[in-house]
C-alpha cells in the first residue's frame, strides 16, 4: 500500500484549530482513494465544531461530525469536499 500527502495543515487561531490532513492511498479501506480528515475544533478539549473524516471501521463510509452527532455522507470528491469544509466553518464561531 502506498500513500501521497496531499495536505497536512494545522493553523491555530485564538481558542480553535483548523486541521487538513489529506492523503492519497491505495488501502482498500479507503476505496475513495482518501483518507483524510478535516477537522475544526477547540483548543482546551472542549470538542469538535466540525470534522469531515473516513469512518475507520467501516470501508468506504464517509462522515460529518458536529456537536449534534455524526452523519453518514456521500463523498462528492476530495477537493470538492474540502472546499465545502472550508466554506463552512467560515459560518462557525
Amino acid at each position: 500500500m502506498t500513500f501521497e500527502v496531499i495536505e497536512n495543515t494545522e493553523d491555530r487561531t485564538g481558542e480553535t484549530v483548523i486541521r487538513r490532513k489529506i492523503y492519497r492511498t491505495d488501502d482498500p479501506q479507503y476505496p475513495s482513494g482518501y483518507r483524510y480528515a478535516l477537522h475544526y475544533g477547540f483548543l482546551d478539549g472542549q470538542g469538535v465544531i466540525l470534522r469531515y473524516d473516513n469512518e475507520n471501521r467501516t470501508p468506504g463510509r464517509h462522515e460529518r461530525h458536529t456537536p449534534d452527532g455524526i452523519d453518514e455522507i456521500e463523498f462528492p470528491g476530495m477537493m470538492e469536499l474540502r472546499d465545502r469544509f472550508l466554506n463552512e466553518i467560515q459560518d462557525l464561531p
